[in-house]
């Protein structure tokens, strides 16, 4: 794995465990010469990670919009730092940088970002593993979610596998990076499943 993706949140969240997993996280990556791509914020989480990984000589991409970058935002330290025009540039260049995604605690865009690119896998659009850092239980209830939706017939049980959860950061980058993901069609018919 040569760049992760990792999305997370543009505030620190209400526990300090949050901030502390995502310097861990930033620390991790860099240590392992792994670059990181993210969403270009100095703030919140985004920051956090950012800092880290720079802080211990990690290579830092940024992807921003440019309305964004504009409210002062954008973090202006990074290895390289890309403005463009919309979010939905932001993260089709972001999952072009990259070769593997990772979710940390966030709000509804870390959610929509992170279900997009499981989406992409799934469809095989690209063949990336996704992966939950489950920082202090965080994820559970996602998970469960998810885990119903197999129950439910919504997702199949091999695309379900394409989804690493995990509550140690070292772990997960592992697995992502041993991952053989499935290369099966997304779509159900009545007699599969």
């Amino acid at each position: 794995m040569k760049r992760a993706c990792v999305f997370c949140g543009s505030s620190v969240g209400a526990k300090a465990v949050y901030a502390e997993s995502a310097r861990e996280m930033g620390r991790l990556i860099a240590s392992k010469g792994i670059g990181l791509v993210y969403g270009g914020g100095n703030v919140g989480l985004m920051g956090v990670i950012a800092d880290a990984a720079l802080e211990a000589g990690g290579e830092v991409i940024g992807v921003i919009p440019r309305a964004l970058a504009d409210r002062e935002i954008a973090h202006t330290g990074l290895t390289t730092l890309h403005v463009v025009d919309s979010m939905h540039t932001r993260k089709a260049m972001m999952a072009e940088l990259s070769d593997a995604f990772i979710a940390m605690p966030g709000g509804v865009g870390t959610f929509e970002e992170f279900f997009e690119a499981i989406t992409w896998t799934q469809l095989g659009l690209h063949r990336k593993p996704c992966g939950l850092l489950n920082v202090d239980g965080f994820y559970t209830p996602l998970e469960r979610f998810i885990d119903q939706a197999v129950t439910e017939g919504f997702i199949r049980p091999v695309h379900r596998t394409a989804i690493v959860v995990d509550d140690d950061p070292n772990r997960l980058l592992g697995t992502l990076s041993t991952i053989d993901l499935p290369d099966v069609p997304k779509w159900i018919r009545p007699d599969e499943t």
